[in-house]
């Protein structure tokens, strides 16, 4: 058995992995998780255990005991009534709890999963239309930016690239605007509003939040297409800044996961739930994603 004390260096990373809706999908299978996000996570120095959406509570918790942290990814599913839902809020209390008891455990929410995030610590759908699709933008940084956890150890320059240059790639058409932020009152004592941003329609939405007391962090931009995914046909931004921070990012996860002492009962029951029990399959061909892991 692993002594839970010692940091043997294979700390990891639980995906939630995603409904298939996309008819293109169907096929291949009924949940999957995009090979950047995998990727995302790897670049950091974890491994990843992808979650399935059928497993018993009693399974779930086995899970948490044995992951560092937990990513909820994009795409399209309904944020309170889908299984994806369903099981990101055992996840999420779970979380609450163990942090609660100074057992530290760090969530991340990209677009789908940010407004998820929103969802469940608010109890209701704040969502509006906050159409931003395949476009890339800087972010409009508020002054907690700079001292936050989540950008406070990047260096100036590229803060002032952030807020200047198209480094962040948006796939979304809601979002939670600053309005209905700032009038949720569970919203603004849980997190802190990191940037801003302007939709198609003038909306002006959240689009980088930390909480406050827990290690929770949401983005409604997606931070590992800058060197994951090469589609040409979207707006991946690849320039040396928006690489960097892609690279700082995911290097900031892996680093609040590393504060977790969460691990395997045993090497074998560790290889059993990792990513590389399967195999990616080509998606270039038929949607954004260069690989595609189906469950």
């Amino acid at each position: 058995m692993y002594d839970a004390h010692v940091d043997y260096g294979l700390k990891h990373r639980g995906i939630l992995t995603q409904i298939v809706t996309d008819a293109a999908m169907k096929p291949f299978g009924k949940t999957y998780i995009p090979g950047s996000y995998v990727k995302y996570i790897e670049s950091g120095g974890s491994r990843v255990v992808p979650i399935r959406l059928t497993l018993t509570i009693a399974e779930y918790e086995t899970i948490f005991r044995s992951v560092n942290g937990l990513l909820l990814i994009g795409g399209a599913v309904d944020l309170q009534t889908s299984d994806f839902a369903r099981v990101a809020r055992i996840f999420y209390g779970l979380a609450l709890t163990a942090n609660d008891a100074g057992d530290y455990f760090p969530i991340w929410g990209t677009c789908m999963g940010m407004q998820l995030l929103t969802v469940m610590v608010s109890g209701k759908n704040l969502l509006t239309k906050t159409t931003a699709e395949n476009v890339a933008l800087p972010l409009n940084l508020t002054e907690e930016a700079r001292s936050s956890r989540m950008f406070g150890g990047f260096p100036n320059e590229l803060m002032k690239a952030l807020s200047m240059e198209a480094l962040t790639g948006n796939f979304h058409h809601y979002g939670v605007t600053v309005k209905n932020f700032q009038e949720n009152e569970d919203l603004q004592n849980f997190f802190t509003i990191l940037s801003t941003n302007i939709a198609d329609n003038g909306a002006h939405f959240v689009s980088t939040i930390e909480g406050k007391r827990y290690p929770f962090y949401g983005v409604q931009w997606h931070p590992e297409v800058n060197r994951f995914q090469w589609n040409p046909k979207y707006n991946f931004p690849h320039s040396t800044h928006a690489v960097q921070i892609s690279s700082l990012l995911a290097e900031f996860f892996i680093n609040e996961g590393r504060k977790s002492l969460h691990s395997f009962d045993t090497p074998e029951e560790e290889a059993s739930s990792l990513i590389y029990n399967y195999t990616p399959i080509f998606g270039g061909n038929f949607t954004g994603y260069e690989q595609i892991y189906f469950f």
